[in-house]
């Protein structure tokens, strides 16, 4: 095979996984117009069409899933291999790409690699901060960081961080004249600011627990995000109850600027998990990566 026929395996599978040549241009560090010429010569060299253009997205082709069927599992094989060779260095290296959310990663990963990146300089570390549920195998990921509760069983899983727990709170501002509440079902008569989940595009219901009961409360009020962050601001800043991880709010709730109601409505629950497949190897800088953010209870980070 030459060296320009691997090139375009390579485009095509980079398309495919995708799905747009804008995005895969950019993540090949070339053009669009460069690529789709890429694309066009192979498919004249081979004599078929391997990617199904539209105005929205590129998909394969019954020829085209073929290839890549064929071609993926070569791929990641040289990837492995390529990998391996770091165990030959003297020093750890590599580039890791983890997927995780701003949450886990501004509480867990940030501090643990502040502390790790200095004793291995040639261990590089990306890191895609998106609050889906990412298909981390589909888009290269070596790993991702979920919530215990959310880990695929084909996933080897280890824990990074402590048991979590979410809060309800308002501003003092929030309760002149209003009641608080006393039990979930009283929240349907409060202003709440609301989350839409990435995964599923819905508005998040508020979960609770007591006594082994359940509740799940779908909440209204004005302003709905798709940030945290700003959840936590708007009620900050008087606009309703908010219902987001405790740790975000423990320093206004102490500093007095919120009020928290509901406590023993919330239980604890599984918290931060590294995940990755279990068929892969996992290279030396990725091994001491794991363990560095392993999660040992008796550590406070």
């Amino acid at each position: 095979m030459r060296r320009e026929e691997l090139g375009d395996l390579l485009a095509l599978s980079a398309v495919a996984e995708a799905g747009s040549f804008t995005r895969a241009a950019a993540r090949l560090g070339t053009s669009q117009s460069a690529l789709s010429h890429t694309i066009r010569r192979l498919e004249a060299r081979l004599g078929l069409r391997l990617l199904t253009r539209t105005t929205r997205n590129v998909s394969p082709t019954e020829a085209g899933q073929r290839l890549l069927g064929a071609l993926r599992p070569a791929f990641e094989q040289i990837e492995s291999e390529l990998a391996s060779l770091d165990e030959l260095r003297d020093k750890p290296a590599g580039t890791i790409r983890i997927n995780t959310s701003g949450h886990a990663a501004s509480t867990i990963l940030w501090p643990a690699l502040k502390q790790f990146l200095p004793k291995y300089p040639d261990v590089h570390v990306e890191l895609s901060l998106d609050s889906a549920l990412t298909d981390i195998v589909a888009q290269r990921f070596d790993a991702g960081v979920r919530l215990g509760e959310h880990l695929a069983r084909d996933m080897v899983a280890v824990r990074i961080g402590p048991d979590l727990r979410m809060a309800v709170v308002g501003a003092p501002s929030y309760f002149d004249g209003r009641s608080k509440p006393k039990r979930p079902q009283d929240l349907t008569g409060h202003i709440c600011i609301n989350l839409r989940q990435s995964t599923l595009g819905g508005l998040y219901a508020w979960e609770f627990e007591k006594d082994r009961r359940e509740i799940n409360v779908r909440v209204e009020g004005s302003l709905i995000f798709n940030d945290m962050r700003m959840v936590l601001q708007a009620a900050l800043d008087g606009f309703g109850l908010a219902f987001v991880m405790e740790d975000q709010a423990q320093s206004a709730i102490e500093g007095e600027q919120l009020v928290r109601v509901l406590a023993d409505w919330c239980p604890q629950f599984a918290g931060y998990h590294l995940y990755y497949p279990s068929r892969r190897q996992p290279t030396p800088a990725f091994s001491l990566l794991v363990e560095a953010l392993r999660f040992d209870g008796a550590k406070r980070r």
